[in-house]
């Protein structure tokens, strides 16, 4: 039996009882090989000197800069949670002892991993090896697809102030645009990783062997534990999830090669699944 735990800088969340999420996947590393072909011609295009030095910023500047991130992130972190995956080794006698648990008694941690709050109903949107219908005290799961590795949970958020994360669009991201990862990496909570936007259109695997198209490729260091959180973008909205990331072989340790799925498709799937539940094809 597993239990999740939520939890925010906003409120403490109920106890949760889900299948464990689905931690951040891993891809062998892949070398590719590019022929290049330099050419003999010199054409001369300008005889002015071209300068490539930038300006540097002066203090005021960086200063803004800086006070901009941090805001960015205490903003956008009241959104994110942080689930727990329990595994119960004492099973409570009744649900009302389920908020009363000791972890360190009653229950085993088996892994940590991220989520975000989607409305001002309680929806929580994460990534999950989807296994069935479970059940938690107050709550929960609405659905799950498998073709994009989504799950949403509802959570009882009577007499709680929450914030949803601010929606972005994903189709008009740009290669070397600034995002921002938040999640929660080996359990380290609201961990903030930088970086820019690396490649788009990108594909990779979906737990049911398919593949997730249009996957936004970043060097902001995702991790175990990241997956599920939101990677957004200068103005604090979400352009993605974090779902992967490739290792160096036999390290285990992140490339720089990470991504996550589009705003836009989670857009399309997460309304569906908190009206009309599971689709047939993924419930087996």
């Amino acid at each position: 039996m597993a239990l999740f735990s939520l939890q925010n800088n906003l409120f403490p969340l109920p106890m949760l009882t889900a299948p464990t999420p689905s931690s951040t996947k891993t891809f062998p590393s892949v070398t590719s090989r590019r022929d290049v072909i330099f050419g003999s011609s010199l054409v001369l295009l300008n005889s002015t000197p071209v300068s490539l030095a930038q300006p540097v910023p002066d203090d005021d500047e960086l200063q803004q800069q800086e006070d901009h991130l941090v805001q960015l992130f205490q903003d956008t972190s009241l959104s994110v949670v942080f689930i727990k995956d329990l595994e119960l080794t004492k099973v409570p006698k009744s649900s009302s002892k389920v908020d009363m648990l000791n972890e360190d008694e009653d229950a085993k941690l088996e892994g940590t991993g991220s989520g975000f709050i989607w409305d001002k109903f309680g929806h929580i949107v994460f990534l999950v090896d989807a296994k069935g219908n479970s059940f938690y005290r107050e709550g929960k799961i609405i659905g799950f697809d498998q073709a994009y590795d989504l799950a949403v949970l509802k959570v009882d958020v009577d007499g709680y102030d929450i914030k949803p994360v601010v929606l972005g669009q994903s189709n008009n991201l740009r290669v070397g645009q600034s995002c921002f990862a938040i999640g929660n990496p080996y359990g380290y909570e609201n961990t903030l990783t930088t970086g820019v936007v690396s490649g788009l259109g990108r594909e990779i695997p979906s737990p049911n062997g398919r593949a997730i198209r249009g996957a936004i490729q970043t060097d902001a260091t995702i991790n175990a534990g990241n997956s599920g959180g939101p990677l957004i973008d200068s103005y604090g909205h979400v352009i993605g999830v974090n779902t992967a990331t490739f290792t160096r072989k036999g390290t285990g340790v992140s490339s720089g090669v990470n991504f996550a799925i589009p705003i836009d498709t989670v857009i399309r799937t997460v309304p569906y699944l908190i009206v009309y539940g599971t689709p047939y094809s993924n419930r087996f």
